[in-house]
């Protein structure tokens, strides 16, 4: 049996302005936005894989959603972990563009890692792997 991620997802609080975040900041291709009652099925995609994983952009509407999302970004937990080839590039073009980490550029062991915030209520973090 081989299972293959189609959709991931992250909980936001505004779908209009995570989609204008995700894909005019960090890049990525709207790839499904289908009305469903007040909210939208919004999923974007790499530019690097259009046919990969998608990314579902999910409304933070159940009442359990929000204080789950405080304690994460209180406590500096990441939603989501996005890989880049060049992080420091990416920080420095990212900064340019006004978007604010809340963690620099660190090592981890084999890897580098930034955390940004994508202005819905979520942490993002940023690693590039040394390979």
């Amino acid at each position: 049996m081989a299972l293959e991620i189609y959709v991931a997802g992250v909980l936001v609080d505004d779908q209009a302005k995570a989609l204008d975040f995700y894909t005019k900041k960090l890049g990525f291709n709207l790839k499904h936005d289908i009305p469903v009652g007040e909210y939208r099925y919004l999923t974007v995609t790499s530019s690097v894989a259009p046919d990969g994983v998608e990314l579902l952009l999910e409304p933070s509407a159940h009442p359990a959603v929000p204080p789950f999302k405080e304690a994460l970004v209180r406590d500096g937990i990441p939603a989501a972990s996005f890989r880049v080839r060049d992080l420091q590039s990416v920080y420095e073009n990212l900064c340019n563009q006004g978007v604010v980490f809340v963690r620099e550029p660190f090592t981890a062991g084999e890897t580098k890692i930034a955390i940004l915030d994508d202005t819905c209520g979520n942490l993002i973090q940023l690693v590039e792997f040394n390979d």
